[in-house]
């Protein structure tokens, strides 16, 4: 059995229980409230002193941190990871990608739009995050227009890395009816054996993500 420290509406989080449950694997969740302080408390940090969701624990008090590490480690051996080298490295390549060119805009455009106040004055970044963010997807759509997926020949752990956050791009005022490539893509990914969403924003959420155009 595995633990998974993790935020349910955090995409980095949600990365881990998608594989962990299209893979049949039994796990734990404990719920952290990440965008509350949960993560800085001195019981968090001896688990992972830099303070982030996901972690990963296993039985023997193993922990490792870092959402596509753990895709990675996870999938290791699985359909969800290729075998070849060089299919194998453009899947991570794609995963560098969502980490430093994907994630940073899209993630962080969305939790400022969702998370802080309508009159936070870290909202002034949204029209840079969400330029970072447009030119990712563009990235993305030019790939889809030639490939269905973006971990070889077959769905696995880089299409899971980049749904996550691509799914919910809405949140952050991004409109994807412009990427049809991309919105072919999510439905493919959608329509995955033992698929499970991201759950909804909550009342409170909602209330500022409608505030916050």
């Amino acid at each position: 059995m595995i633990t998974v420290h993790g935020m349910s509406l955090s995409g980095n989080c949600h990365k881990v229980r998608l594989l962990l449950e299209q893979l049949g694997r039994s796990y734990r969740w404990t719920e952290i409230d990440s965008a509350h302080g949960a993560t800085r408390t001195p019981e968090f940090l001896t688990i992972n002193p830099n303070g982030k969701v996901p972690i990963l624990q296993l039985d023997d008090g193993r922990v490792l941190a870092e959402s596509n590490a753990i895709l990675h480690y996870l999938a290791d051996g699985s359909s969800f990871l290729p075998g070849d080298p060089w299919q194998h490295a453009q899947a991570l390549s794609w995963m560098f990608f969502e980490q430093y060119s994907h994630e940073p805009y899209i993630a962080v455009a969305r939790f400022l739009s969702g998370w802080t106040a309508a009159d936070s004055p870290r909202r002034a970044d949204l029209p840079r995050l969400r330029e970072g963010g447009m030119r990712a997807l563009a990235v993305m759509e030019q790939h889809l227009r030639r490939a269905r997926w973006f971990t070889g020949e077959n769905y696995g752990i880089a299409d899971i890395a980049l749904f996550a956050y691509t799914d919910v791009a809405g949140d952050g005022g991004f409109d994807l009816s412009a990427f049809p490539a991309i919105g072919e893509w999510l439905s493919r990914v959608r329509a995955t054996p033992r698929f499970v969403a991201m759950p909804a924003v909550g009342a409170d959420v909602a209330a500022r993500l409608v505030l916050s155009d």
